[in-house]
């Protein structure tokens, strides 16, 4: 296929990205519900193909990184998520322009998979999500994961047409507020095997979403947005409304007034929105990395901040 050619020929003209890592990316592209499902465990086929993915994956590993010595890093080291509230999901869908941003240590804090290049960032692709789709009986509405930018989105619309559509990027920001509201988090993903970049927006339940799931049994999948939620006492009537919507278990109710455990918030903002008495409120946590704001980034970058 077309897209499939055109994700070759980007993944020749990327540095360090190997012939492995190529086909790591195509199974990974062409089969995603697959892949998802059977790494979860959902999958019908899981127990039959679990050990024989873990071989797989670990020869795409050790080829990629040309030896046979994996240096001690994990799984999430190549495959992981930045959490980003509303308003820097939406900055990320509405960007007008090619991006170039490399080694983004601060805000991405992995070895791996840090880089945010965006090609026809206006291409955007919403996919019914793998990891719903493998659920038994998974959060509504399924399709929810948006594929941004080239290669990645014409990839995912010739393999997957009955799975996928286009949309504007009105489109993307609706269905962004539309899961915020649903108390769900936004995840911006970058995979090794997709070119080492960022590639999709995921909007993530705890009882659906593989990465959440692997994060709660430690395995560091996720980084924080750089936020933490504080509450004010004064404001603060220990309803309750936002213990629900924690997707983190960072919120605890007691003695009447709501704390937050801000080492396990991650700041997405969710309870901010869910606060009917204006409690919560977000703040900058500096020894949680830097945010992902892609607009004061793209001006850092050309040198104007």
């Amino acid at each position: 296929m077309p897209s499939t050619r055109f994700f070759y020929r980007e993944g020749r003209r990327t540095d360090g990205y190997s012939f492995f890592d190529w086909i790591h990316g195509y199974i990974y592209g062409r089969w995603p519900y697959l892949y998802i499902g059977v790494a979860t465990g959902e999958h019908r086929l899981s127990r039959f193909l679990s050990g024989f993915w873990e071989l797989i994956s670990g020869v795409f590993h050790r080829k990629s990184e040309g030896n046979s010595d994996s240096g001690g890093q994990s799984f999430a080291h190549g495959y992981h998520g930045k959490v980003v509230p509303l308003e820097e999901a939406c900055e990320l869908v509405s960007i007008d322009q090619e991006v170039n941003l490399k080694d983004l240590e601060q805000i991405i804090p992995y070895d791996r998979a840090r880089d945010i290049i965006l090609k026809n960032p206006d291409h955007i692709v919403v996919l019914d999500c793998p990891c719903r789709d493998s659920r038994t009986e998974p959060c509504q509405p399924l399709d929810v994961c948006l594929i941004i930018g080239e290669p990645f989105a014409g990839f995912v619309a010739e393999h997957h047409p009955k799975r996928s559509r286009w949309i504007t990027r009105d489109e993307a920001v609706e269905i962004l507020k539309a899961e915020q509201q649903r108390g769900h988090v936004h995840h911006a993903f970058f995979k090794d095997a997709m070119l080492g970049r960022f590639y999709a927006i995921c909007n993530c339940c705890s009882c659906c979403c593989g990465a959440m799931q692997a994060w709660q049994n430690g395995v560091p999948m996720l980084a924080s947005s750089g936020y933490v939620s504080r509450i004010s006492k004064a404001d603060c009537t220990g309803c309750g409304d936002c213990l629900e919507f924690c997707q983190f278990k960072a919120l605890k109710l007691e003695k009447g007034r709501m704390t937050v455990d801000e080492m396990t918030c991650m700041g997405c903002g969710v309870c901010v929105t869910k606060c009917t008495s204006g409690a919560h409120h977000m703040v900058r946590d500096k020894s949680r990395g830097e945010p992902l704001q892609i607009r004061q980034l793209i001006e850092k970058s050309a040198g104007r901040i």
